[in-house]
């Protein structure tokens, strides 16, 4: 069971509060921390301590050690920071000297700035993904009124990204057994025929799908097999992060 839920992105302990949270009070709650994080300004550093102690507790009760969360969000997180390191050096204004370097104090408020959101907003939807599958998180919007459209759409995606990489796979391993070896740009050529060879077959794969679909009495909604409550604690998960957090924001 646990190293199913694994192959879907869920990490920690699946028994752990956290985990047994309804997908709407961890959707509010974390994009709530994001929200808090992103809209505070730098002079009002403790909204930014207080956003990340409640990342951090939460990540404890569900048990998803940093290894986890650093493995996922380092896919994004260095990035950003890199990026923004380029800001102390080109923004005007008076000047700080470190060592034979000289940095903008308002480059260096501007990256401190961008780096704490970054980690904020990153460690928060991390946390999201470790804890709740991505079918609990579509079902979780669903509840919350997002537009149905987006939902199917996201959920097809999901569904059959697997089913056309597996698709590719198979392609490149029948290239590779006929002894394609591209070494000049001359026989990239094959690619081109490759991507469009994979498209029509995901057309067509996606068309009978869709029938055998309909011909089961699909209407537009995928049927649940387990209804979503909103229970007593839910209510002192999000009650406990507005508590702590919405003070701080409103102060700033």
């Amino acid at each position: 069971m646990s190293s199913s839920l694994h192959r879907t992105g869920v990490a920690g302990d699946p028994a752990s509060p956290i985990h047994r949270l309804d997908p709407r009070a961890k959707i509010v709650g974390l994009a709530g921390i994001t929200v808090v994080g992103v809209s505070t300004p730098l002079h009002a550093w403790p909204a930014f301590a207080a956003c990340l102690v409640a990342l951090a507790a939460i990540a404890g009760l569900a048990r998803v050690g940093p290894g986890i969360v650093w493995s996922r969000v380092r896919v994004i997180l260095p990035l950003v920071v890199f990026v923004a390191a380029f800001v102390p050096f080109v923004r005007g204004g008076p000047a700080v000297e470190v060592g034979p370097l000289s940095l903008s104090e308002a480059g260096l408020a501007t990256f401190a700035l961008v780096t704490a959101k970054a980690a904020i907003g990153a460690f928060s939807a991390v946390l999201l993904g470790a804890t709740t599958s991505f079918s609990d998180i579509l079902h979780g919007l669903e509840r919350l009124r997002m537009p149905k459209l987006l939902t199917v759409i996201a959920a097809f995606m999901y569904r059959y990204v697997f089913v056309i990489v597996d698709e590719a796979r198979r392609m490149r391993a029948a290239l590779a057994a006929r002894a394609y070896r591209p070494r000049h740009l001359g026989q990239v050529a094959a690619i081109g025929r490759l991507v469009t060879a994979l498209f029509l077959r995901s057309y067509e794969r996606g068309e009978r799908v869709y029938l055998a679909m309909l011909a089961r009495g699909y209407g537009g909604t995928m049927p649940r097999l387990a209804v979503l409550v909103f229970g007593r604690a839910d209510v002192v998960f999000l009650a406990a992060l507005a508590l702590t957090l919405i003070p701080l924001r409103v102060a700033a």
